[in-house]
């Protein structure tokens, strides 16, 4: 089955909120101000696809929908790994069906350097993590990864893409991400619903879609008809 970027990062603040999301996903809901920051962050993203010019994009949708072709999507990356092609937008990676989509990846002298787009006002520890399982799974990958970036929107009067270093914190994650990648593998093939009760993990660093759910406060019975997860097109 494999763990994708998304996975991790909502297996990492709870493990039943990942199994929820494998086995009773239409149990969620997202608030409307919530899916209006996941838009917003998105349009941020595919904007900031153009920062340093021309750009291939790596995206393939499934036949008909609108969901990502992972493994046509890694097959593409990699052929435009082959042909040096200096912006990748949306490279993507498989690594024992492992899986991410990294926004910008560009070419160096020896190696690429890794952007992660934010629509955010700050680098918040959650984006380092999120970058930090990104650089596993692609330099697992065979890809030889220099400097990784969190890019946030800039101020009024200055550049709308502005890069923030965080090369050295993301790459220390590496046994953090190994450490756990296989658990949460695992995991979301169980059976059973993990017994974990409402507490802290509900609201940090992001509001549980299934909250309502674990309290008690929405039947099993009454899915939610909100669109599913968005894959690697958060920010």
């Amino acid at each position: 089955m494999g763990i994708t970027k998304t996975d991790f990062m909502r297996g990492m603040q709870c493990p039943k909120m990942l199994w929820l999301d494998k086995h009773k996903p239409r149990l969620r809901v997202i608030p409307p101000e919530v899916q209006q920051r996941l838009d917003a962050g998105n349009d941020f993203g595919d904007r900031a696809m153009g920062m340093f010019g021309p750009f291939e994009e790596m995206t393939v949708f499934r036949p008909g929908t609108r969901i990502p072709d992972k493994k046509a999507m890694a097959e593409k990356t990699a052929e435009h790994l082959l042909l040096g092609t200096p912006v990748i937008a949306e490279a993507a990676f498989l690594y024992y069906n492992n899986y991410c989509a990294v926004d910008i990846l560009r070419k160096t002298g020896t190696g690429y350097d890794m952007y992660e787009v934010k629509n955010s006002g700050g680098v918040h520890p959650q984006f380092v993590r999120d970058a930090g399982f990104q650089q596993y799974i692609v330099s697992r990958a065979g890809v030889k990864l220099e400097r990784i970036f969190i890019v946030l929107p800039g101020g009024e009067g200055e550049e709308p893409f502005v890069p923030h270093e965080i090369t050295k914190e993301a790459k220390a994650l590496s046994g953090w991400v190994n450490d756990h990648i296989w658990t949460l593998n695992r995991m979301q093939k169980e059976k059973e619903e993990p017994a974990i009760c409402p507490g802290e993990q509900c609201s940090s660093p992001y509001e549980c879609w299934y909250a309502a759910y674990c309290r008690g406060e929405k039947s099993a019975e009454e899915p939610s008809s909100l669109p599913l997860i968005p894959e690697e097109k958060e920010s």
